[in-house]
């Protein structure tokens, strides 16, 4: 279906059961998660089946843990002739997507995320860093904040993830972020909500990750996809394996272009969007964004009946 595209969730969506469900009903989504328990050398598909949440919190935990849940759903549409003609994912989901589409081999992708989620909780000493949601301010605006609440001594903050119109998550040092949320309800923004996060995700603060995760991302084999990527740190499609590769690095203290991305998309002419994996985080945003457009989730098997009747109309 050349209108349709496939959106994996980012770090966030985690919860507790999640592809249970399938792994019970569906010998490919078993199969994933025993690979995965495999690669990691750990069963993470306990993990993600009976927790406990607070373990199933922690980054290096919780990014191989959704990538999985998401293959699993991935390959279940697959196994039902289910196919996308683009692919995107959030942050995270952004390798989820490039196993979709051929890119990465499964194994080297949870390998890779385990090994991503430790650089970036290590990257900065908790409490240093934050991140905070603020809703209601253009993005323009928001980056004049940005520049304003930003202190001497090094201290940084700006926006992290451009998620919708609506809602901007900006990422930094945590005094800084603290200023620019209070600066930017002064200047009109509806509400900014610090949030509960381990490390500032997407700033220049996690440079260092960025340099450990460069060595690891350059070691493995990364092909051209079979279908476009939307690469998070320009909103653009790619098929070409090496710059799929820069990309996720880039993507590390890089900005995630969700509006960029969604609008490319629409743009080329999708007009149904399935979100694949745990949660309905995108299909929230794609409400924000375009409401006359269609997305659906699969997560389990009431959402993957319900999705492939839908699509099948």
């Amino acid at each position: 279906m050349n209108n349709l595209a496939f959106l994996f969730p980012g770090q966030g969506s985690q919860a507790v059961g999640m592809g249970k469900e399938l792994a019970i009903n569906y010998s490919i989504a078993k199969q994933t998660f025993d690979e995965a328990d495999e690669a990691l050398g750990y069963k993470i598909s306990q993990l993600c089946f009976e927790g406990p949440e607070d373990k199933l919190k922690l980054t290096e935990i919780t990014q191989p843990a959704i990538l999985t849940a998401s293959i699993a759903a991935y390959r279940v549409l697959k196994e039902k002739g289910i196919a996308p003609s683009f692919v995107a994912g959030h942050s995270l989901g952004e390798y989820s997507a490039h196993v979709a589409a051929g890119t990465l081999e499964f194994a080297d992708a949870v390998r890779a995320v385990r090994n991503r989620g430790k650089y970036m909780q290590s990257a900065v000493p908790v409490g240093v860093g934050a991140m905070a949601a603020i809703l209601g301010m253009a993005i323009d605006e928001l980056q004049t904040v940005c520049a304003e609440a930003a202190g001497g001594d090094g201290e940084v903050v700006a926006p992290a993830n451009i998620n919708s119109p609506d809602q901007i998550v900006i990422s930094g040092s945590a005094a800084a972020v603290q200023r620019a949320s209070d600066l930017a309800k002064t200047k009109g923004a509806k509400r900014a909500i610090m949030l509960q996060v381990s490390a500032p995700f997407h700033c220049s603060l996690m440079q260092p990750a960025q340099d450990a995760l460069k060595e690891d991302l350059r070691s493995l084999r990364f092909n051209n996809s079979v279908f476009p990527v939307v690469k998070n740190i320009d909103g653009q499609p790619t098929t070409d394996g090496n710059e799929a590769r820069e990309a996720l690095i880039r993507q590390v203290t890089g900005a995630v272009q969700w509006v960029k991305s969604m609008q490319m998309l629409m743009n080329s002419g999708v007009t149904t969007f399935v979100e694949v994996g745990p949660g309905k985080v995108l299909c929230g945003l794609m409400r924000q964004i375009d409401r006359t457009k269609t997305c659906v989730n699969v997560e389990d098997e009431a959402s993957l009946q319900k999705t492939v009747a839908g699509l099948a109309q």
